[in-house]
């Protein structure tokens, strides 16, 4: 008889469930952190960079042609009487000024290379090594091992939300991050026709200064990245919440897998919103 009743206990099935989906979390994390590691140049085998390197010749020449013109505008712009701005210091600042217009056009992508460098290796600081793995606390896998079967008929559907749920934010989280390597193999060629405006006066030049704090703003999003990554895992492996003192056991454990699910999902949500949040942290 009592062989006949453990029939109807789904505890075993349940942590199988569970630890199966959270497998799942924690392969996706790994990923995750291996991607924001990973320099755009070496994105999938380096097959996205070298369609960058291909058009980029396009946009320098085509970037080249717009300092002169730009250039031209300036001066224009800010000349009052031409007599009086030929003079030896105003010349000078505005080859200068020309110079470093063209020299930025001609090597942005070099310094881009950099900072994909360097937010890498601190995205690989930040991982240790090996990111914050998702697991079931051991006293509520007893609790469920343990579970009569109405109890774990009612966990087995929890179960069964928390591993749909888990799953979509995966698949969610590898979005995130391969959106952000589209947005910054898209925005590199661009840099060329953005620099050739320093070629101008303040008011045109503004466009070199925008287009530097959003290409800071995607490339720190990594960073922002991690950081909600491994606080929000620290979060679901910190245990049962504070309020959970005076439930029954089971009942614990039906908190403690919610509590996991809405971590899950803030998790996603912090990564979706990284921009947003490096953006207003360092005022780019």
């Amino acid at each position: 008889m009592k062989r006949g009743m453990d029939i109807f206990k789904l505890g075993e099935h349940i942590l199988s469930l569970l630890e199966m989906v959270f497998a799942f979390w924690n392969n996706q994390v790994a990923l995750v952190f291996s991607m924001l590691g990973q320099s755009p140049v070496h994105f999938k085998g380096g097959g996205a960079w070298a369609v960058i390197e291909r058009v980029q010749p396009i946009f320098v020449a085509v970037g080249s042609s717009l300092v002169v013109l730009f250039f031209v505008i300036g001066f224009c712009s800010e000349s009052v009487d031409i007599k009086e701005e030929m003079r030896f210091e105003a010349i000078l600042r505005m080859l200068i000024r020309l110079a470093l217009a063209e020299w930025f056009v001609a090597n942005n992508v070099t310094i881009m290379k950099a900072f994909f460098t360097s937010i890498g290796n601190w995205v690989n600081l930040l991982a240790g090594g090996s990111a914050s793995t998702l697991s079931i606390n051991r006293e509520q896998a007893e609790v469920i091992k343990n579970l009569g079967f109405g109890a774990s008929l009612i966990m087995l559907i929890l179960a069964s939300l928390l591993s749909v749920i888990v799953i979509i934010c995966g698949f969610f989280l590898i979005y995130t991050v391969y959106f952000r390597f589209l947005r910054l193999l898209v925005i590199v060629p661009m840099g060329s026709i953005a620099f050739s405006t320093m070629g101008g006066n303040r008011n045109v030049s503004h466009t070199a200064l925008t287009y530097c704090r959003y290409f800071l703003c995607v490339c720190f999003e990594a960073v922002t990245m991690a950081l909600a990554i491994l606080v929000c895992n620290a979060f679901i492996n910190a245990g049962l919440p504070a309020f959970t003192g005076n439930y029954a056991d089971w009942t614990k454990t039906l908190i403690y897998l919610c509590e996991m699910t809405f971590s899950v999902a803030l998790t996603v949500g912090s990564v979706k919103g990284a921009q947003t949040l490096t953006s207003k942290a360092f005022g780019l």
